[in-house]
């Protein structure tokens, strides 16, 4: 990518174009169905409430650590590295480079899958043409993206722009059909009356806050193109606001239309039964071409932070040199060849997977999750050191760190141990770009510590594939 001269500086609100860009994707045009599965109004409430705060933690740990270490860009990346090591930076890098080829995945599953309401052809999204369909979609992108970033930029901030209008179409209309009798006779969900079932309501909608909410770090890893340093910061947290009360509102006003069993039982994308119901077939329609715009530019977001991410990692040496080999353009075209060449890939194993969507965004939370643990450790990390040499302002940059750190754990324990063993798959083979990386530099591969998590890795992705061999996992 260019550097970052005048030319190429981007403002806090761009920056929050991107993270709102980010963030608004497939993700909200499931939420009913997701949620309507696993839980009531009640059981939601909670969960946003848990997702709501531990993420906007997280938001002030990007925000204060984009003003802590100025010098630090791509942050998302850098910070692991410079907290924990050459393998846990690049670590951070892989997983979140693998979450956003995985997030793109979904992103062309669910548009087949909503033009497969109305042309049976594409299924649900996972059929021949929608694959082949998807694959024409995905080369014209990178066509598009190679021809500048700055002109990619520019059309993200008009398309997220135009992708929020149905949205809030949408949560007027349902809101002017909201009945109170269905939401009060759902409030619970469709288990018992207990703590431990609205306990365990709440657990299994984890893994879908963390996916709608991935994108949060968008302005951080684009930090070596804010204007001011503090923009980062800005839009990080104004970006997350706004998307959380646009999830919380398309959530709980789906309980007021129909019941958790019918939400649960909607096809994605569930927002179009959802305006379907309260105002008749033309809701469908309506939010299905709402849901195309909205994610042609999360895909547009994601390329973009995918092929940055591989681009920083090799400029500090922990992935191999070609991703840091730019076109005439400036644009980081190795970085986003690979990318794109392991999405075709992806697009077509989702013919061998029956439900390529679910599987599609639990992995992209599963893998994400790595990542904003190493940034949440590593703002614990520094909060500390700064508090023990007299440097620290106060308390509250070490408790929102603890708090995300504490946050991040959780969400690792709930995604199960199915998920996380799937990512050894990714991790393990993955290394090889780390090792490749250290050749080039002339430097041992691993230290003592770093061997023995990279055999941790391997015995797990050992582990996995014996099991899917067995049947005891299934994808």
């Amino acid at each position: 990518m260019p550097s970052s001269s005048p030319q190429t500086k981007f403002s806090a609100w761009t920056l929050m174009g991107i993270v709102v860009g980010s963030m608004v994707g497939a993700g909200i045009f499931s939420l009913p169905q997701a949620f309507g599965r696993a839980t009531g109004p009640l059981g939601a409430v909670i969960a946003w409430t848990i997702a709501g705060v531990g993420m906007l933690m997280v938001a002030f740990v990007f925000q204060t650590l984009s003003e802590r270490r100025p010098d630090l860009d791509a942050g998302i990346y850098a910070y692991a590295k410079e907290g924990f090591g050459n393998y846990a930076g690049f670590l951070s890098a892989l997983g979140y480079w693998s979450a956003a080829l995985l997030g793109n995945v979904s992103y062309f599953v669910l548009i087949k899958s909503t033009l497969g309401l109305f042309f049976p052809i594409f299924g649900d999204g996972n059929t021949v043409v929608a694959v082949a369909t998807s694959s024409c979609l995905l080369w014209a992108m990178h066509w598009l993206i190679l021809q500048g970033i700055r002109q990619a930029a520019a059309l993200n901030a008009v398309v997220t722009a135009a992708k929020l209008i149905p949205i809030m179409v949408f949560i007027i209309l349902v809101l002017l059909a909201f009945k109170w009798e269905a939401f009060s006779g759902g409030f619970w969900g469709e288990g018992d009356r207990t703590v431990t079932a609205i306990a365990n309501q709440v657990r299994s909608t984890m893994l879908v806050t963390v996916f709608v909410f991935v994108g949060i770090e968008g302005a951080s890893v684009y930090s070596r193109y804010a204007m001011k340093r503090s923009d980062v910061g800005i839009a990080t947290v104004g970006g997350f606001l706004i998307v959380l009360g646009l999830m919380l509102a398309v959530t709980l006003l789906s309980y007021g239309i129909l019941s958790p069993g019918e939400l649960g039982q909607l096809r994605n994308p569930s927002m179009a039964g959802v305006l379907a119901a309260a105002v008749g077939p033309w809701g469908a329609v309506f939010v299905s071409v709402g849901l195309i715009i909205s994610v042609a530019g999360a895909y547009l977001a994601w390329v973009l932070l995918a092929a940055e991410i591989l681009y920083s990692a090799s400029k500090y040496e922990t992935m191999p040199r070609f991703l840091s080999r730019e076109n005439s353009k400036g644009v980081p075209a190795n970085a986003l060849w690979l990318t794109n060449i392991l999405v075709q890939l992806f697009l077509i194993l989702t013919l061998f997977t029956q439900y390529a969507f679910t599987l599609a965004v639990a992995m992209t939370s599963s893998m994400i999750l790595i990542p904003y643990f190493f940034v949440a450790a590593y703002g614990v990390k520094l909060s500390w050191s700064r508090r023990a040499t007299r440097q620290f302002p106060g308390h509250a940059e070490f408790m929102q760190s603890l708090l995300a750190l504490i946050y991040t754990s959780g969400l690792i324990y709930a995604a199960g141990a199915k998920h996380l063993l799937l990512t050894t798959l990714l991790y393990c083979p993955g290394t090889v770009l780390f090792s490749l990386a250290r050749r080039e530099q002339g430097e041992r591969v691993f230290n003592h510590w770093e061997k023995a998590a990279f055999g941790l890795l391997f015995l797990s992705a050992a582990v996995t594939i014996f099991e899917i061999a067995n049947g005891r996992i299934s994808i």
